[in-house]
């Protein structure tokens, strides 16, 4: 584990610390610490900054309440930048949006960015808008039976494609199983940050139970 001492801050003591939110991989904002704020960073487990304009310490969330709650950091490989993985209570930009990082400078048509969480947002979006000849409308509008019918639909259909040891179709049912259980997920009001921390919880018990296997 690398300690503070081994950091490189610049001639004004300060590093960079990029904040993450450790669900969603989105980059929140970008900050600086110096020696003070990252130690109370560390000890509150509450990301902690030091302001360049003010030039004092700024607890994020003592006044918004949007507090960031520390997960990981991590250093780069010249030890003079940070990343902060976080899960965030509320937005990080003082606009109200959720990451300072949201006014498109360029985007690559031939290459276009997809994540679960812009997925998710077009199926509420769909579900809000009711959208004509949409498919995904169709299923809110025809509500939970629908929704539950298809999802059976799809395990059985990924089922099939593993049996067959086919990998391709496998991987192709999989995806029809994703999103039609991402619908299911809104239906119910169901957020990836839920699933998130139940699977996180289940690590923790199954790194227990390994851990007591391996003292018996």
């Amino acid at each position: 584990m690398l300690e503070i001492k081994n950091l490189k801050f610049d001639e004004n003591g300060l590093i960079p610390a990029i904040v993450v939110d450790a669900v969603s991989k989105e980059v929140l904002t970008l900050a600086y610490m110096n020696e003070e704020s990252l130690k109370i960073t560390m000890e509150k487990n509450l990301t902690c900054f030091y302001s360049r304009s003010r030039q004092e310490l700024w607890l994020k969330g003592e006044t918004s309440g949007n507090y960031q709650h520390v997960v990981s950091i991590t250093a780069d490989c010249d030890n003079d930048a940070l990343v902060v993985m976080v899960e965030p209570e509320g937005p990080a930009c003082h606009t109200g949006e959720k990451s300072c990082f949201f006014n498109p400078v360029y985007l690559n048509d031939e290459r276009k960015e997809f994540s679960l969480q812009a997925l998710v947002k077009l199926i509420e979006g769909r579900k809000i808008e009711k959208t004509e000849g949409s498919y995904t409308t169709y299923l809110f509008e025809k509500g939970i039976d629908k929704i539950l019918k298809k999802v059976g639909e799809e395990c059985t259909e990924v089922i099939i494609a593993a049996k067959a040891d086919d990998k391709k179709e496998t991987i192709y049912e999989i995806a029809d199983l994703t999103y039609h259980t991402l619908v299911l997920m809104i239906q119910m009001a169901i957020s990836l940050e839920d699933i998130h921390k139940e699977l996180a919880s289940r690590h923790v018990i199954d790194k227990k139970v390994k851990q007591e296997k391996m003292t018996k």
